[in-house]
């Protein structure tokens, strides 16, 4: 059944986030050869449009306006919702972010559909769109498909892979004017708290401290290995509690969710809960002075020593596979 598939391509900082492509080869997979929409939000955001047919995009629908320079709930509802008014569309895809975490349930309660939140995998079987989601923090999947109304769903970063990127594609855009009103929050500035470089939701490879760094200069070699491998450093609650980093990059149930393709756990004991925020990485190695850590049962790889010696001598093997590569 061939449908229209409306997708959100998240622009952050003028350039597009990885999971707006990501969710484009999800509209697809929905959409079953229909056409798959992807709407631009911001100020002076068309000139993205390109890249988003690049990867799959049939067509764009860009909302321009300065009331939307900043993601604001109210404003971002009223420009999709009258996107989706205009494409009246049979299906909705969004990243599960930060920012889609907050609109989708709006959006949804609008329209009066469900959603299903989350998704790390999409199939279509017997008719019907099955996405699969974790529950139970990560412990078991369930399986969900739409029987009524439009297919609404959130995909978890780094799931579903984008299609190949094809410089030839072209699509028409489209520019849709909205009046925002009524905005109840406007936001004056923004102070980034998170470092700097790769996204941690979107990395491939992550490098997370725990309590075992002891302090905040305890991080400095993780920091290096992540710069060495182009990956992000995350952390445990336990740090972010000690005050070791920032919250902005606690990994876990009340933090980020992430499924790199390298997950490195340095010094962490490998709480339930934070298990539950990186447990899906396909692959999983933990550091610990500890050989009864927790971290290990879910570990793919373990090492049992310190990690202030265990960290720098990876990081120099590391260096020297990449000269020689």
């Amino acid at each position: 059944m061939a449908r229209k598939v409306l997708v959100l391509g998240e622009v952050r900082d003028q350039s597009l986030r990885n999971v707006s492509f990501e969710a484009i080869a999800a509209g697809k997979t929905i959409a079953e050869g229909g056409e798959v929409v992807a709407v631009l939000l911001g100020d002076n955001v068309s000139a993205l449009s390109t890249e988003l047919i690049h990867f799959g995009a049939d067509r764009v629908v860009a909302v321009e306006n300065e009331k939307l320079q900043t993601y604001t709930p109210d404003g971002y509802s009223q420009a999709l919702l009258s996107v989706i008014s205009e494409e009246n569309p049979e299906g909705i895809v969004f990243g599960h972010t930060a920012l889609g975490k907050d609109l989708s349930p709006k959006i949804a309660a609008r329209l009066g559909s469900g959603l299903i939140s989350d998704a790390t995998a999409i199939d279509v079987t017997g008719g019907n769109v099955v996405f699969t989601r974790p529950i139970y923090s990560g412990k078991a999947f369930e399986k969900k498909i739409v029987t009524d109304g439009v297919i609404f769903a959130t995909i978890r970063p780094n799931n579903i892979a984008p299609l190949e990127k094809d410089d030839t594609r072209s699509g028409d855009t489209n520019t849709l004017s909205v009046d925002i009103k009524d905005l109840r929050t406007i936001v004056k500035e923004v102070v980034r708290k998170a470092s700097e470089g790769v996204d941690l939701s979107e990395a491939k490879v992550v490098i997370a401290g725990g309590r075992g760094v002891k302090s905040e200069d305890g991080f400095e070699p993780l920091k290096e290995l992540a710069n060495v491998l182009g990956g992000a450093v995350g952390a445990s609650r336990g740090a972010c509690d000690a005050e070791y980093c920032d919250y902005s990059l606690q990994i876990g149930q009340t933090g980020k969710v992430v499924t790199p393709d390298l997950y490195i756990a340095c010094g962490i004991s490998g709480a339930i809960q934070h298990l539950a925020g990186m447990s899906n990485s396909k692959v999983i190695v933990a550091i610990n002075k500890d050989p009864e850590a927790n971290i290990f049962k879910v570990a793919d790889y373990g090492i049992v020593g310190d990690l202030f010696e265990v960290v720098p001598l990876l990081t120099e093997e590391f260096r020297k596979l990449k000269v020689h590569a």
